[in-house]
């Protein structure tokens, strides 16, 4: 299948990049529109601000022409709860007299001002203020007031503390002091206030101008908001990533998508512009409409390249405002400032698209409406430029990054030379070089395939039969030091995820690469596809180098990958990967017709993915991994979550997938790399432990075989005692005929059947053995003889198994033992036979031992599942004996148990 490849890929993957996000913002209807709608909204709240103001402003007297006021009683002391900051309990006022007795003849009082200070500062918003009395003579009483000013604001208004507090207790101070002085109780003493005459005051013209500015910046944050989501969500759940191993292009990916968001940027501005104009704003109506939607627009479309640069930077001192200029909102608001006094007053006109290039008569402009455009482009581009540099030094979703000077290398223009990547944060330095370990690996088959490809390196073969040639690939994420916070650093050690891995996956065939968590299968698909950057080898995918750009640009053609949009149809996935691979559109639907009739999703090519189950989303990526027929195709875990039949369907598939490419298949299920494989790889520990055909590894690492015997039952000549007594003399004979013959016990066992496992070492005699057991299946009642190999899962835990106690063993790692008596004995990992020192007596000489089992946990770690009773040593093994043993046991420490070598309990 002939694919595009140059512009024409580029200008084919564009198109199809922005009709993605128009499908995905369709789909997603409630938040586009949101986003489309949201200047509405806020220009709906400028307007309701605007005319609550100008209602507020119209009540006051500072907006009415006044030409005789009304004299206005002052009022009684207000109660303290009506004050707006007060809180209860409180006090009218407070007030100090040094202890005068003619005072508390008026109030009660503090000793003086010190206490009152005092008390009001213990008792903070309790009282709105004191009055301080001092007799001067006789005939003369002074005081001083004391009044709380703090302003706060209580639906849209400041209490007035003078008229309020400070008038009330002024008038009521004099008044007590005048009725004592001339000794009159009921003395009458009446104070009007009255304010000056004066003409209206004009209200603002227009409230754009002062609250305008906030709700302008959260509309474009609202669809920065919504519009960075996106990209976010696209390069965190690696969906990016997928495409790009599918051979797409960065410029395509952004320029389509810069594309869609200007389009959005455009209509938002338009509506912010249009949508003022409507509730008459003269901040809209009197400048010019294109002044006034460039500033918007050019506004907005730098918040967007802002939001994709990710870091902001803030300089220090001299730096500070320059730095600080290219952030989009401080331009943004100079303009807002500028066009807002244009429109001052009624008589402004407002600024023309001719004067943007001049700077008004108001005071502090700075900048023309020519010079912020210019700014805003300026900051767009900057911007834009240093998203593009951030998402490459920044570690994406699998760690790895590009130098910070990757620019400056002549293979990211040309494509030339090696793949220059990193793993870790730009703030990470090395401090231990990666330590590559490298050793002959313990089984034939897995020596002879290595031997195999290095000769075919050393000779510069490339096998026509052979797909991918894997030349000792390594990966070790190296230890580093991380910088934080308060200049503290965090180490951690090298790490070998692969070591060494040397293998060919043929073409036609179909590869199983199996293994427990952490066994280096993932690394070694990573490093297969340009995810993560190799540390030492190479791998040839049909003769192109994976350490090489351009080879990996070839390689990226010929992998299948799988991946989904929730809100994107079946159909619609498979036509973005045709495009992106580089079908022709003329095929493209037909190609897409074919692939999903494979997979039995015809009838929902037209529902979204996000509605599918797990088993179909699984046959979508399968559909999705061999669209534009590749030539090599990665699996990972293709049936999960399917039901039997379609199960066995897909396998149909991927079964007939096999001519004419390679495939690499990942799973957790033993049966489906036993149907599907053509070969099987386990690996553990970061190496390829066994590799052959499934009966290869079945008779070479399996328990053996496995033998079911099953039983005639239902007879109708017998009653159910009986029968339950015929089937039980018959399964006893059997067990005794297999104890007798192989000396082996039934593993499984039911009234109908018995499972047998039979060791390797009884094959020799199990031909006389079955047809021995085949001529007396009458007198035993046998119905059906089956005779297999042992599981695969079986060789996968043996190999699991085998690879931690190796792993155990180089690491020397100690686990506590108790034992049944009480003590508690430390013993390397994986250790079978163990002698306890210092436990030699006259009835065992050379002490005594226990049989230690292990088992495997959920994350496949060694853990102790029992032990035997201990039993003495067998003469000729000697543990040793020393003090600190003896001493050991003295001060009630634990004891370090000897590992015996199994071959010497063999031998004995």
């Amino acid at each position: 299948m002939e694919l595009r490849s140059g512009f024409p890929l580029f200008l084919q993957q564009f198109k199809s990049l922005l009709k993605k996000n128009l499908l995905l913002s369709w789909r997603n209807k409630r938040a586009t529109l949101l986003q489309i709608l949201s200047p509405l909204f806020f220009i709906f709240l400028i307007f309701a601000i605007d005319r609550a103001i100008r209602a507020n402003n119209l009540a006051s007297s500072i907006y009415k022409s006044v030409k005789d006021p009304p004299a206005i009683p002052i009022s009684a002391i207000t109660p303290c709860e009506e004050k707006f900051f007060i809180k209860r309990p409180c006090y009218d006022f407070v007030w100090s007299g040094d202890d005068n007795p003619k005072f508390h003849t008026i109030v009660k009082s503090f000793k003086d001002k010190f206490e009152v200070d005092t008390w009001l500062l213990s008792n903070p918003l309790r009282c709105p203020g004191a009055i301080h009395f001092r007799e001067r003579s006789d005939t003369v009483i002074s005081y001083g007031l004391q009044t709380n000013s703090t302003s706060v604001q209580k639906r849209g208004h400041y209490e007035d503390s003078t008229n309020k507090f400070q008038l009330p207790l002024q008038l009521a101070a004099e008044r007590e002091i005048a009725r004592y002085l001339i000794g009159d109780s009921n003395l009458s003493w009446n104070v009007f206030l009255k304010e000056f005459a004066h003409p209206a005051k004009p209200p603002p013209f227009s409230s754009v101008g002062l609250i305008g500015p906030s709700f302008f910046l959260a509309i474009a944050m609202f669809n920065f908001v919504l519009q960075m989501s996106s990209l976010v969500t696209e390069k965190e759940l690696k969906l990016r990533q997928a495409m790009s191993m599918m051979g797409l292009y960065d410029s395509a990916y952004w320029l389509s998508w810069l594309t869609w968001e200007t389009v959005i940027t455009l209509i938002s501005s338009l509506l912010i512009v249009l949508f003022g104009m409507m509730f008459q704003f003269p901040f809209f109506l009197k400048n010019s409409f294109g002044i006034l939607f460039f500033v918007f627009f050019l506004f907005e479309l730098s918040m967007i390249v802002v939001g994709a640069g990710i870091p902001y930077i803030f300089g220090f001192s001299t730096t500070f405002r320059v730095i600080w200029s290219f952030f989009p909102p401080n331009t943004f608001a100079q303009a807002l400032q500028v066009l807002s006094s244009a429109v001052q007053t009624p008589e402004d006109h407002g600024l023309r698209w001719s004067d943007r290039g001049k700077c008004g008569p108001y005071e502090f402009c700075y900048l023309t409406i020519n010079d912020i455009y210019k700014w805003l482009l300026g900051t767009f581009f900057l911007w834009f430029v240093l998203a593009i540099y951030f998402d490459n030094i920044i570690p994406n979703a699998s760690g790895v990054r590009k130098s910070i000077f990757y620019f400056l290398h002549p293979s990211y223009w040309v494509g030339k030379g090696g793949q220059k990547v990193k793993e870790g944060g730009v703030c990470s330095c090395l401090i231990s070089a990666p330590h590559e370990e490298h050793s002959l690996p313990d089984d034939e088959d897995v020596r002879q395939e290595e031997n195999i490809v290095k000769h075919q390196q050393a000779e510069g073969v490339v096998d026509a039969n052979v797909a991918v040639q894997i030349y000792g690939l390594s990966k070790t994420y190296p230890g580093t030091m991380n910088i934080g916070c308060c200049c503290k650093c965090k180490r951690t050690p090298p790490y070998s995820a692969l070591k060494g891995l040397w293998v060919n996956f043929a073409k036609d065939q179909l590869f199983c690469l199996l293994g427990p968590n952490g066994a280096g299968k993932t690394t070694a698909i990573s490093c297969l596809t340009g995810i993560t950057p190799v540390t030492n080898g190479d791998a040839l995918i049909y003769g192109h180098s994976i350490r090489s750009p351009s080879g990996m640009s070839n390689i990226r053609k010929l992998i299948g990958f799988d991946i989904l949009w929730d809100a994107l149809s079946g159909e619609e996935h498979l036509q973005l990967f045709a495009t992106i691979k580089g079908l022709s559109p003329n095929s493209i639907k037909s190609v897409t017709e074919t692939s999903l009739g494979e997979v039995r999703l015809t009838e929902a090519s037209k529902v979204r993915a996000g509605s599918y189950s797990g088993g179909m989303k699984r046959r979508l990526s399968v559909a999705i991994a061999l669209i534009g027929d590749p030539k090599l195709v990665i699996l990972d875990e293709p049936t999960t979550g399917m039901d039997p039949i379609t199960r066995r369907h897909v396998w149909d598939i991927i079964e007939n997938a096999k001519k004419g490419r390679a495939i690499i298949l990942t799973t957790h299920s033993m049966e489906e790399a036993d149907i599907l494989s053509d070969r099987i790889g386990i690996m553990a520990k970061g190496r390829l432990r066994c590799i052959g055909t499934s009966i290869r590894l079945k008779s070479r690492f399996g328990s053996g075989f496995i033998a079911n015997i099953s039983f005639y039952g239902n007879n109708v000549d017998h009653s159910p005692a009986d029968e339950y007594a015929v089937s039980t003399t018959h399964r006893e004979a059997v067990k005794q005929f297999f104890k007798n013959r192989l000396n082996v016990k039934p593993k499984e066992e039911s009234n109908k059947f018995l499972t047998f496992v039979i060791p390797h070492d009884r094959e020799e005699l199990l031909m006389n053995f079955f047809a021995e057991l085949q001529y007396r299946e009458v007198e035993f009642g046998i119905s059906d003889i089956q005779l297999g190999l042992t599981t695969l899962e079986e060789v996968f835990l043996n190999i699991a198994k085998q690879a931690e106690l190796e792993s155990a063993e180089a690491e020397g790692s100690l686990v506590t033992l108790s034992l049944t008596s009480g003590e508690a004995v430390e013993v390397p990992k994986g250790a079978r036979f163990v002698g306890i020192p210092g436990t030699q007596s006259a009835e065992s000489p050379t002490g005594y031992m226990v049989e230690v089992y292990w088992d495997q946990d959920d994350t496949g770690a060694l853990c102790i599942s029992g032990h035997s009773q201990k039993v003495p040593i067998p003469s000729g093994i000697e543990l040793p004996s020393s003090p600190a043993t003896r001493n050991h046991r003295r001060l009630g420490q634990l004891v370090h148990g000897v590992v015996i070598d199994p071959s010497l309990m063999l031998a004995t």
